[in-house]
């Protein structure tokens, strides 16, 4: 019999249909899960790493997605989609927002403040199931080792996947419905071309991403919906299939074989999900088509057990559970990983906490009756259940942004920055003034462009622009990170003498044409594109760094002499430079030694000797770039022999290396008295 014969009229004979005849349950299915999230959870507790257990969660939710669907329809019962999706989310919901609450809660005590505000914001891109985007955006590395920097949201990003995919197959299955209907098409055959299509675009899109970036890859949804698919043709092929009691008996052991050995001998770290998440997701896909098979040698016997199934029941609350609990527990302890005593006691938690929320909450939620009486009281229980993350989340984020505030309307008294550097400054802050930027917000204190900025974290590329197109003078600031933070001076005289400003830097990559160890991926490549740009947008002035302190501890500040090239070639089309002296580096980052240190602030100073030379080395090339203005405001940020973490109230880095907007801001006067001699414009 064909496939397609099978299809137009499925059989339910082999492949686990025995069980189906009498129930729509399926106890192997139930303890498939059991194994995907002891699997997932024990790998990340113990050993760091990724088992494959979630492309088995997805391909398992597909799967019985499709079995509903399809039933549906096949029954003559309507799609009913919007009543589906609130049913669905108001299943999901309950669950999730109690461990966003409690993370939310954990994260307060526990966590440093400086990671609040990330911590928001993964708690609302969680909730509305877009946390796998985020992700992507802040370029996470999935497989970093130290679990205790990792957000503890940061698992919501496979959940996310998911919420994403329950909106669009539903959508895929009534449009197929539509089709069928009005072109007299059979239903499961016309499902199986479109998934069929899916999975092999998908899978293809998946494999090039995955070599090409990976970490970006990962977390996104395109990549993903083939093992959804993959679920999805497992379903609608299944009831057609004849595979002998043997065959059934010998597959589900291989797949489950397969299956929990996709972690140990399989790399995922530089594999996945492209081609190499065809292991597990066909190892599940084995045991599903195994399905009930009546005999004591299938697997079916074991995952069919009472605590195994038991164990399913739990498995989503359990999944929500051990990242958080994790991440936190090793964030509190100040380790970077979990031994065998302190990761066991992290599952067992994580269980007794699965199984409370599943009982008491979960449950009570999904049995409630009277949300099912119409859409409009369903539509009240999701939303109540969404209010109910929202509202600590908003008011948390609320405090912030009001003691943010607060501080910064009496910051002129109170934060005056490098002010207090100044030979004539009367100090008269109030000593119990909170710290500028605080230790919440610093990490969002970059420049500030009107116009916005293009930014590729991936690729630590920043095109910023202050959107002041029609202005008389045009600046465009170049070359790294560095340089990037100099904008906010700068910006401050665009603002008052009408200029524009546009950035095009990258991280990690200094103006030069050789290459080095330390420069980021590509940077020779974007310097040469950067002066390309340069020189046809020929702006009034270009502005840079010109030394480079250094983050090996054994070097020094240098001038490279491989900088000299591109600023030739600058200033050979008749565009002037002004060269800024690199900015020092500290031992640590300073919000996280401030954090330990909040009343010693000089303890997380550094030495001016371990970044800055005892004069400037761009003297050593100044000859051969004339058209090129140095300046030197190293005085801003060391005095004698120490760079201090916090000049005037105000914390003057936002890492190890990087300058805040807060003190480049307080720098500003100063700064425009040697920019204007250095450019000689008449600003009358």
């Amino acid at each position: 019999m064909s496939i397609a014969r099978a299809l137009a009229s499925p059989r339910r004979s082999g492949a686990g249909t025995e069980a189906s005849r009498k129930s729509k349950f399926r106890p192997e299915i139930q303890g498939l899960r059991s194994l995907a999230v002891l699997m997932v959870v024990s790998y990340h507790v113990w050993f760091g790493r990724v088992s494959g257990g979630v492309d088995v969660f997805l391909l398992i939710s597909a799967f019985l997605m499709t079995l509903q669907f399809v039933g549906k329809y096949e029954q003559g019962r309507p799609m009913a989609l919007f009543k589906h999706w609130l049913h669905l989310f108001r299943r999901l919901l309950p669950a999730a927002v109690t461990v966003i609450v409690a993370i939310l809660a954990a994260s307060f005590i526990f966590l440093p403040s400086t990671r609040w505000l990330d911590v928001i914001a993964q708690g609302w891109a969680s909730l509305f199931y877009m946390e796998n985007r985020l992700l992507q955006t802040q370029a996470v590395d999935y497989y970093a080792t130290d679990h205790s920097l990792a957000s503890p949201f940061q698992h919501f990003w496979s959940l996310s996947i998911q919420g994403q995919v329950f909106i669009l197959w539903p959508l895929i299955f009534a449009a197929a419905a539509l089709l069928a209907k009005r072109y007299r098409l059979h239903y499961r055959i016309l499902l199986c071309y479109i998934f069929v299509g899916v999975f092999l675009v998908s899978l293809t899109y998946s494999i090039i991403f995955t070599l090409t970036n990976q970490a970006q890859a990962y977390f996104d949804t395109g990549a993903r919906l083939w093992e959804f698919a993959l679920g999805t043709l497992v379903a609608l092929i299944l009831p057609g299939l004849r595979i002998p009691r043997t065959g059934r008996i010998a597959l589900g052991w291989l797949g489950i074989v397969a299956m929990l050995s996709c972690g140990i001998l399989l790399n995922v770290q530089a594999a996945f999900p492209g081609v190499a998440a065809l292991w597990p997701t066909l190892a599940a896909a084995c045991v599903i088509a195994a399905g009930q098979t009546g005999s004591r040698f299938g697997v079916d016997r074991i995952l069919s057990a009472g605590p195994l199934v038991r164990l399913g029941d739990n498995s989503y609350a359990l999944y929500l559970w051990h990242w958080p609990i994790l991440v936190i527990a090793l964030a509190a302890t100040g380790r970077d990983h979990a031994g065998p005593l302190s990761g066991t006691v992290i599952i067992v938690a994580s269980m007794g906490l699965a199984y409370l929320t599943t009982r008491f909450i979960e449950k009570p939620w999904r049995e409630w009756t009277w949300p099912e009486v119409n859409r409009r009281r369903a539509l009240i229980a999701v939303a109540a259940a969404v209010a109910t993350a929202s509202v600590p989340l908003a008011g948390w984020q609320f405090q912030i942004s009001s003691a943010t505030a607060a501080a910064a309307s009496q910051a002129w008294a109170n934060n005056p920055g490098a002010r207090v550097l100044d030979p004539g400054y009367v100090d008269a802050a109030d000593k119990s003034a909170p710290l500028l930027p605080s230790l919440t917000t610093v990490a969002e204190d970059w420049p500030k462009f009107q116009g916005g900025c293009t930014t590729n974290d991936a690729e630590l590329i920043n095109l910023c622009s202050n959107g002041k197109d029609d202005a008389e003078k045009s600046i465009v600031v170049i070359g790294s990170s560095h340089a990037h933070v100099w904008a906010t001076p700068l910006l401050n005289l665009a603002d008052k003498h009408g200029w524009k400003v546009e950035t095009i830097t990258k991280g990690y990559c200094p103006v030069t044409d050789t290459a080095a160890p330390e420069l980021s991926e590509g940077c020779l490549d974007f310097n040469k594109d950067t002066a390309r740009k340069v020189l046809e947008m020929k702006p009034d002035l270009v502005v840079t760094t010109s030394t480079r302190t250094d983050p090996n501890p054994n070097k020094t500040e240098f001038m490279d002499p491989a900088w000299v090239p591109e600023i030739k070639e600058i200033n050979g089309a008749g565009i002037p430079v002004v060269a800024l002296r690199d900015t020092p580096r500290m031992p640590e980052a300073v919000p996280d030694c401030l954090e330990r240190n909040k009343d010693n602030y000089s303890a997380c100073a550094a030495k001016a000797a371990d970044s800055y030379q005892p004069a400037s080395p761009d003297a050593e090339i100044a000859a051969q770039v004339p058209d090129t203005k140095f300046l030197d405001l190293s005085r801003f940020f060391c005095q004698g022999d120490t760079c201090p973490a916090v000049i005037g109230n105000v914390m003057v880095y936002k890492d190890d290396n990087h300058v805040t907007r807060t003190y480049m801001d307080s720098i500003t006067p100063y700064f425009e008295k040697e920019f204007l001699a250095a450019t000689g414009w008449n600003t009358e």
